[in-house]
């Protein structure tokens, strides 16, 4: 797939203030400071499209882009941020726990990790919860390029036995924003959902 247009349509706190018009809708979402921004931005082949900081938890609200007037990318924001206060901590789980569960067009979510690290408890919890509301779901480990081809083969597999505890077959796609590693493999992954996506685009 190659996108030609992505425009942002608005940002929401509330499933009911979605665009109004509707289509599929691909999520994406992960600790915060995981490199979401920095990975929307290159499937988009756009520098800006996604805000990127240095500062954790830039994301709080849920943004759509409408990508080639057919489906949309939702930008999720982080969860795990623990300099935030308790009541904004709140205030983002009740967000994207109302997307996640009442979006009826979400079509898949993208979770992603730190290819670095070893998945951490909250991933484990967010992705165990994921896993048994039945909402598909594929990992993306994010970051890619910090490591040596050993030691990403290394993590990768270790990542890929917590999730086969948690659901086995989770499809997991290394990618680097900064190399562009794993670009096709996430945009081929939803040009073929879309082809099989009952959802229709409706306004």
């Amino acid at each position: 797939m190659i996108i030609k247009t992505a425009i942002f349509k608005g940002s929401s706190t509330k499933v009911e203030q979605k665009p109004r018009l509707r289509a599929p809708e691909y999520a994406f979402i992960g600790r915060s400071n995981v490199g979401k921004s920095s990975l929307i931005n290159m499937l988009c082949g756009q520098k800006s499209l996604a805000k990127t900081s240095a500062m954790p938890g830039k994301t709080i609200l849920v943004n759509h882009f409408l990508i080639n007037d057919s489906w949309y990318l939702v930008d999720l924001p982080g969860y795990g941020f623990a300099k935030a206060s308790k009541k904004a901590q709140a205030t983002l789980k009740a967000m994207i726990e109302d997307y996640v569960s009442h979006s009826e067009e979400l079509a898949m979510l993208f979770i992603l990790l730190d290819s670095r690290h070893e998945m951490m408890e909250i991933d484990r919890s967010f992705i165990s919860a994921v896993a048994g509301a039945n909402i598909p779901f594929t990992v993306i480990l994010t970051k890619s390029d910090k490591l040596s081809k050993s030691a990403l083969e290394r993590n990768a597999a270790s990542i890929q036995a917590s999730l086969d505890a948690i659901k086995p077959g989770i499809t997991v796609i290394p990618t680097s924003s900064e190399k562009k590693t794993g670009k096709d493999a996430v945009l081929d992954l939803i040009e073929a959902d879309l082809k099989n996506n009952r959802i229709p685009t409706t306004k």
